[in-house]
């Protein structure tokens, strides 16, 4: 057991004299506020926003004063020293700052003081990860000599009873789990509103600012116009299905919305949530896409949205319908800045009223990961729509399980779209059992109805036949499509993975341009600011928009999931590499999507699926699904195939749930089939199998434990595009400033001092970088760079890059690479940048990873 000791007198400095914050004016660092004045305002801040909350009454009493109270830890003689050297003070003798690592810094101290004072469940805990993690304080005690001894825990003591007299309140009896996350958000997003600028001048009165700045933070009410019918909002009369859902959805609950992809399942969550929200009865939307891979299309439709129902006064008007306008224009204080954990626009997005996001921040909110509780936060309350759940990912699964409970108890209204569940899949999500079998289909299950459970049918839509083959030949798939395109078709190519689509395209790329063929590359490893220019032109040519356009000429897009989710395109022929059933009427959603769209005389529904044969997928599926079978299992694939091995025409959406209960349906296996489902369930050398999955998700779940680095808290098991890379042309630097090129010429300045710039100033700049980034797995990022060197071009001051004082360098996800002139990447310095692999970006085949052998 590791037990700090001085063995030498400290001195005693009194609690009201201990500083919270350094205070830099123009460069020169000297004392801040007090730790008592701070954590007063802390406590009004919560106070101000459990006030605005749509779910104050989740609150327990008491709540304000453990927001309070989480910077009691700060009265401690290592925190002192730390203040006074950063601010050029004089320092207490016989004490080492640097052994605040040890603990992770003063949370841990304000941790192990609220336990010495006996404080209820959950409460120390709260305040110990107020900075988003648990610090590591096993074996240590509040009155242990390096924290300065019974002496030291006295000041803390009279701060708490301070802060009981200024709040009017005390710690709560009693917490719920559930509570204690709302609580735990509500603790670090007031520290950071009263850690912000409004309140970083000691000498300025800070009482009157409250309201101000918890405002400037974004929590303002909104206000919507009243009454409008779906055809004032969307232009166009509800099909049934949709109105369906709107009778249904009319209280805080879970409602599952099974319908085929095309019916217009967007607009109807969307609808239910205003007819919600008008109500009063929730305060915002969180739209979770199914990953980051998901088409920057579906924010252009929620602005549309946003734009016709909120009020001509709501003063969130403005900002909502600007890109990232919320995340640049509102200030959530020191964590929520350019260079904070917290200013991703993926995290930012869920405190703000309205956002379009990931599933995967969603389900963070009930991981134990960092600031895993402030995603909770922003939540509660809400409209949470999750788009396009599927029947597929065991992992996955079992986080969102327990993300919809969460989400049920802190009083959200819980809107799952999906074209693709079985009965199964539905009876988990909803934790209810569920009976109909019918297609289209809605489930209600309102909070509060004692577990009943109602399932209402909806009439289908017209159905659709679609011819399907099956073959393993590509080349012959690649002059069907070539042929295809030639008589004025536009085609779609859905590969599944990254590499393949790059590979797929370059194929056909040349070949095409000599036919008068246009074609294009579409998938998640683009920049921002190049996948937006490629989804303007390409998502717009296969959209309702480009409708008068098709006739110019045929058209191939080449692309990998992206293709498949939420995005409103529609091709006349389609090739997709196999995958589970699931995804096969996903894509095909994609083909023949509208009745009116003008087509080549040419044209008919028809797909083809790039399939082994059943035998030898059966006997050997990693050789011949080749990388599908590693994104995929192996066994799904080959039930899959099995389905749809002897289909010549499906007729959607009737085939539908038929396709799905097949496909997943618990069986008996006999022979290479039964080792399959085996490693399924057991996994192998190579491979997680779904208990052990699911094993790993309650891992991620649970309550106590050390609390997982964002960017190692998994919420799916395979590698997802977690790692920044900032893709820039060159970069150098002087003395004041460092000189950013970017891919199209144009340059940025980034000051290296922070203090040149204002705020706002540094919002614009990293606004215009974060344009230039792009999203890899671990096993394609460049090698880091140095901490060190990134500051020396002023990176810090734009990007989180991890905190020093907790040693968090898993946190370090941030990389940057330069691109030469053969488009290769090269790190800062002109360094290798991958050991296995070579690495290169292009705007037509955005970042590629290249084996050695293909060089």
């Amino acid at each position: 057991m590791f037990r700090p000791r001085t063995n030498k007198e400290i001195a005693l400095i009194p609690y009201q004299k201990v500083p919270a914050k350094t205070f830099d004016n123009n460069g020169r660092k000297g004392v801040g506020r007090s730790v008592e004045n701070h954590c007063r305002i802390v406590g009004e801040v919560a106070k101000e926003l459990i006030r605005r909350s749509p779910v104050a009454h989740l609150f327990p009493d008491g709540s304000a004063f453990t927001a309070a109270t989480h910077d009691i830890g700060k009265v401690s003689p290592t925190f002192y020293n730390k203040i006074m050297v950063a601010a050029g003070g004089e320092l207490l003798p016989n004490v080492n700052f640097q052994l605040e690592r040890t603990w992770n810094g003063h949370a841990g101290v304000s941790q192990l003081t609220a336990q010495y004072l006996n404080a209820p469940c959950y409460i120390p805990e709260i305040l110990g990860q107020h900075h988003g993690f648990s610090p590591a304080v096993s074996g240590l005690r509040a009155t242990d000599e390096v924290f300065g001894g019974e002496l030291w825990q006295a000041e803390r003591e009279k701060l708490v009873i301070s802060l009981k007299k200024a709040l009017g309140e005390s710690w709560p009896k009693e917490v719920t789990f559930e509570q204690a996350r709302l609580l735990a958000g509500l603790t670090s997003v007031s520290d950071w509103i009263g850690s912000g600028f409004h309140f970083e001048d000691p000498k300025t009165p800070w009482k009157d600012k409250i309201e101000m700045a918890v405002d400037d933070a974004g929590f303002v009410p909104v206000t919507y116009r009243a009454g409008l019918s779906f055809e004032e909002v969307f232009g166009f009369s509800p099909h049934d299905a949709q109105s369906v859902l709107i009778e249904e959805v009319t209280a805080p609950g879970v409602y599952v919305l099974e319908a085929p992809m095309g019916l217009g399942k967007t607009e109807a969550a969307l609808y239910a949530a205003y007819q919600i929200l008008q109500k009063g009865k929730c305060s915002g939307i969180y739209f979770a896409l199914p990953t980051q891979l998901t088409s920057n299309k579906i924010y252009e439709r929620f602005e549309s949205f946003l734009e016709a129902v909120l009020a001509d006064e709501c003063s969130h008007r403005s900002l909502l319908l600007h890109a990232n306008a919320w995340l640049f224009e509102k200030d959530i204080g020191e964590e929520g800045r350019p260079g904070g954990a917290w200013f991703n626009k993926n995290k930012r997005g869920l405190l703000a009223p309205f956002a379009v996001g990931t599933i995967d921040q969603a389900l963070m909110a009930a991981m134990n990961v960092k600031h895993g509780f402030v995603r909770a936060f922003g939540l509660a309350g809400k409209v949470v729509i999750l788009d396009e759940i599927h029947t597929y990912d065991a992992y996955t699964s079992t986080l969102l399980d327990s993300l919809i409970e969460l989400l049920r108890k802190l009083e959200c209204t819980v809107i799952i779209l999906s074209a693709t569940l079985n009965k199964d899949r539905r009876q988990r999500l909803l934790k209810r059992p569920c009976s109909s079998l019918e297609y289209p289909l809605i489930t209600s299950s309102k909070n509060g109805d004692d577990g009943t459970l109602t399932e209402v049918s909806v009439p289908s839509s017209n159905d659709r036949d679609y011819q399907i083959n099956l073959t393993a030949d590509e080349n012959l798939a690649i002059e069907e499509v070539l042929m295809r395109a030639e008589l004025g078709q536009q085609v779609l190519w859905i590969e599944n993975t990254v590499r393949e689509a790059q590979q797929r395209y370059l194929d056909l790329a040349a070949r095409a341009a000599e036919l008068g063929i246009s074609t294009g590359l579409l998938h998640s490893r683009f920049t921002v600011n190049d996948r937006q220019k490629i989804e303007d032109k390409w998502v717009n040519l296969y959209g309702k928009s480009g409708w008068k356009r098709r006739s110019e000429k045929g058209r191939i897009l080449v692309g990998t999931q992206v293709l498949e989710q939420s995005l409103d395109i529609d091709a006349d022929f389609m090739v997709s590499r196999f995958a589970p059933t699931d995804m096969l009427l996903q894509r095909l959603g994609r083909l023949w999507r509208h009745s009116q769209t003008p087509r080549s005389n040419h044209a008919k529904p028809e797909a083809w699926f790039l399939a082994p044969k059943l035998a030898e997928a059966v006997e050997s599926p990693e050789k011949h699904f080749g990388s599908s079978a590693y994104i995929y299992s192996p066994y799904v694939l080959c039930r899959s195939l099995e389905v749809w091995a002897g289909c010549r025409k499906v007729s959607l959406p009737i085939d539908i749930r038929n396709l799905i209960e097949e496909t997943y349906s618990d069986r008996d296996e006999q022979g290479s089939m039964k080792r399959w489902l085996h490693e399924l369930e057991h996994g192998n050398r190579y491979r997680k199998g779904r208990r052990d999955l699911q094993q790993l998700a309650r891992i991620g779940l649970a309550e106590d434990g050390n609390t997982l680095p964002e960017s190692k808290a998994q919420t799916r098991y395979s590698e997802i595009d977690s790692f920044e890379v900032l893709i820039l042309k060159g970069i150098s630097r002087d003395a004041e400033r460092a000189l950013l090129i970017f891919l199209d010429g144009s340059q940025l300045e980034l000051p290296l001092h922070k203090y040149t710039l204002e705020k706002a100033e540094w919002r614009k700049r990293t606004a215009i970088l974060m344009q230039h980034i792009v999203n890899v797995p671990l096993s394609d990022k460049p090698k880091s760079v140095p901490t060190d060197v990134l500051k020396r071009f002023g990176l810090q001051h734009c990007f989180y890059l991890g905190n020093p004082d907790w040693n968090d360098k898993d946190e370090s996800i941030f990389n940057v690479a330069i691109v030469d002139d053969s488009d290769c990447l090269r790190g800062i310095e002109n360094t290798q940048v991958h050991d296995k692999y070579s690495l290169e970006y292009r705007d037509d085949l955005g970042y590629r990873v290249i084996k050695n052998q293909e060089l």
